[in-house]
């Protein structure tokens, strides 16, 4: 498909992330765009600010006229939107260009340098770090994120259309449509058991991606992953690895010793050890493709992060307030540490709501042991997305399985009043559901409180 002869881009589910990042591309390039999403949200009335026409009922009525030219539209949709969904069939019945989200990224990216972050956990953050460090070395790019940046406060970086950075997202498979000039794998634990079955199917999945590199295209791996690649770790011996860490005023300052050169004294913001993982692979990927050390260090030490990854909504003496999206076992453990680090000595009480009952019934006796480790835990009903539910899944079944004296299911309506009961010094809401919708209101009531 060209699309420079596309006149019209229609979504159905334009509300995702990734979706809205697509969105807002398509808007930049002169299209015509509107769509559907189930629910208005943040990101919705954002997109309705660019002019961009969104209905939230499921009815082709709704649909303007400039999108029923066969021809000049693209019609692009999640997989999250159900089968039988009207407008979806209704599209594909009368013979319209219908793709996925992940097929329309292969397209932007197949004449451009395409840089691809695959991984179950760490894309969002990778790719924007990356992002970031291109824009400061003034490379021409777009990137699209799986999250809002701090620095732009969107989650489409557009300098330029020589180098896209994109999310290859192992979902569905999606990421095989992409052939990207550079590539890494953050990581490869095991989840969407729903659409793979088994963890060996995941396992080869990852493979075929990597095998889908273009022609002396580079494949950079986490150290002890089993794929070759260019490796990077952390204090280890790795081609990419970061030394002599130190924590100074909350900041990491450490080494990078890259396979030519030591690069001393880089700064990095963001807590945890799994985002100096993030850090480095971003900054190993700029190395390779050829940005000048001194910018990337300057660049590194500017990144403020992603929305809903660790981000601080109160911070005081007395009292921290922070959110972020994990919603795996892995990603959990991985932000436990990083409150543990900066926070040793604290009482922590996390919220969590669990996200699909597929995943909840798949890892149950992981995500109890990880919710097991914070000293006070509210668990949340679980959040279906694009599920029905399983019977004898429910997060009472999870919470009997969780190893902790100070535990209880709450209802959100009562939530900040149990927050208030608890008396933690650190609350952290945790989870990709609509907890994130949450936020604000927990936020203002607990600063009128205080």
């Amino acid at each position: 498909m060209d699309l420079k002869k596309i006149h019209s881009v229609y979504f159905i589910g334009i509300g995702g992330i990734g979706m809205s990042a697509l969105a807002r591309y398509f808007v930049a390039k002169d299209k015509h765009v509107a769509g559907y999403d189930k629910t208005p949200s943040e990101i919705t009335d954002t997109l309705s600010q660019l002019g961009i026409k969104i209905h939230f009922e499921d009815r082709g009525e709704h649909i303007s006229r400039l999108f029923l030219d066969k021809a000049k539209t693209l019609v692009i949709y999640t997989p999250a939107v159900p089968k039988m969904h009207g407008e979806l069939t209704y599209f594909k019945s009368h013979g319209y260009n219908v793709l996925k989200r992940s097929q329309v990224l292969g397209l932007i990216t197949a004449h451009t340098y395409c840089i691809a972050i695959a991984g179950t956990h760490g894309k969002t953050t990778t790719t924007s770090i990356l992002g970031h460090l291109l824009y400061e070395c003034n490379i021409p790019l777009t990137a699209f994120l799986g999250g809002i940046s701090e620095n732009y406060n969107t989650n489409l970086i557009l300098k330029g259309t020589k180098v896209t950075v994109v999310e290859a997202d192992e979902f569905d498979r999606s990421f095989l449509t992409l052939k990207p000039d550079m590539a890494c794998i953050t990581s490869m634990d095991i989840d969407h058991l729903d659409i793979y079955g088994e963890a060996e199917s995941l396992r080869d999945s990852f493979k075929a991606f990597a095998r889908g590199l273009k022609p002396n295209g580079k494949l950079f791996i986490k150290n002890g992953l089993p794929l070759k690649g260019i490796t990077f770790g952390i204090e280890d011996h790795s081609d990419y690895s970061i030394q002599n860490i130190k924590i100074k005023n909350g900041t990491y300052v450490f080494d990078v010793k890259t396979p030519l050169t030591v690069l001393e004294n880089l700064k990095f913001n963001l807590p945890g050890r799994h985002n100096l993982s993030n850090a480095l692979i971003a900054l190993a990927m700029a190395v390779e493709y050829g940005c000048p050390h001194q910018q990337l260090v300057k660049a590194l030490a500017s990144y403020q992060g992603v929305k809903r990854r660790f981000t601080y909504h109160i911070k005081t003496e007395n009292f921290v307030f922070i959110d972020d999206y994990a919603h795996h076992p892995e990603e959990i453990n991985a932000v436990y540490q990083a409150v543990r680090e900066m926070y040793p000595q604290k009482k922590v009480l996390a919220v969590f709501q669990p996200h699909l009952y597929s995943r909840t019934r798949d890892f149950a006796d992981d995500f109890a042991k990880s919710l097991a480790q914070f000293d006070a835990l509210i668990l949340l009903d679980i959040y279906p997305a694009r599920e029905l539910p399983i019977e004898g899944i429910t997060s009472a079944w999870l919470l009997d399985k969780i190893d902790l004296d100070n535990k209880q299911l709450v209802d959100k309506k009562e939530l900040v009043s149990k927050i208030h009961d608890i008396h933690a010094q650190i609350l952290l809401t945790i989870g990709a559901g609509d907890i994130g919708e949450e936020v604000k209101r927990i936020k203002k009531e607990l600063s009128i409180a205080s």
